[in-house]
């Protein structure tokens, strides 16, 4: 599959509350396209959640004459909720991820006690594996395996646009932590790695922006841009230099606000806790735990 050749339109959303950016990527031949990181609003303080993001993205591809094709997360996000199972019940639209979710979910049922939790990747219609291929549409997509922030981190190729999650930032904020559970700076280098051996043109969209400067948001940068001026990469020129860089800036940091309340319903495919007794959803999360 020739993913060079084909350049989709992408449209992103960005999140002000948490600096996360949910992206549109359309096939301009078929109109067919993709969501990729959806975001369900959700408010810590009062416990609401909401779909106003969500049913933005929607708007967007109706006002747009597109077809949705696809729902599809990097990874499981520690900041956020996943609005995918929303999607999929108001479209029928499958869910995808990476394989490696089973990795994640087989550390955070223990973190969070849920024995009888199935971390068996089945709340997901499609499970990606490294260097799978599929389309959007006639737009080739390669899935490129990408952990470090994660187990279960992937990107998506999508023709010349590279969808790299929580790996690179934008070239003056540099690259993701890598201390959550699971998370690995020399793996993180070797996936950034990776991800800079595609052309040097390919535009890469990332995940998260937190406007450096007090900047605009910004979400695209190229493989270029990226090899030449990212904070990170032009200080730390081998793995050993990244990882000591990247450990020192993350001992630095707090755990997300939202960590202990979005995984327990990512790693359910953004599924909300089931309704009890009295007809109320309860989040659970352990004291002391991280």
């Amino acid at each position: 599959m020739d993913v060079a050749l084909a350049r989709p339109l992408v449209s992103g959303f960005y999140d002000k509350p948490t600096g996360a950016i949910q992206y549109v990527v359309a096939d301009p031949t078929t109109k067919r396209c993709a969501i990729i990181d959806p975001i369900l609003d959700f408010d810590e303080k009062s416990g609401a959640t909401g779909t106003r993001s969500a049913d933005a993205l929607l708007a967007f591809i109706g006002e747009n004459g597109l077809e949705l094709e696809w729902i599809l997360d990097t990874h499981p996000h520690a900041d956020h909720f996943s609005a995918a199972h929303y999607l999929k019940q108001k479209t029928e639209a499958p869910m995808a991820i990476g394989d490696r979710i089973v990795d994640v979910q087989a550390l955070w049922k223990v973190i969070y006690n849920w024995p009888d939790f199935p971390a068996d990747g089945s709340q997901w219609d499609r499970l990606f594996t490294e260097g799978e291929t599929f389309r959007i549409g006639t737009l080739p997509v390669k899935v490129l395996f990408s952990p470090g922030h994660t187990l279960a981190s992937i990107t998506y190729v999508v023709g010349d646009a590279a969808f790299v999650h929580d790996t690179l930032f934008m070239p003056d904020s540099g690259t993701a932590r890598t201390d959550f559970p699971g998370g690995s700076a020399a793996r993180l280098w070797r996936s950034i790695r990776g991800i800079l051996a595609l052309p040097e043109e390919t535009r890469l969209f990332v995940g998260h922006d937190y406007q450096a400067g007090g900047r605009e948001p910004m979400w695209e940068s190229t493989v270029g841009a990226q090899k030449a001026t990212n904070i990170h990469l032009v200080a730390a020129r081998s793995e050993a230099e990244f990882v000591a860089l990247r450990e020192a800036r993350d001992r630095t940091l707090p755990m997300p606000r939202l960590i202990l309340h979005a995984l327990q319903v990512n790693m359910n495919g953004g599924r909300l806790p089931e309704p009890e007794a009295n007809g109320r959803r309860y989040l659970k999360f352990p004291l002391d735990g991280l």
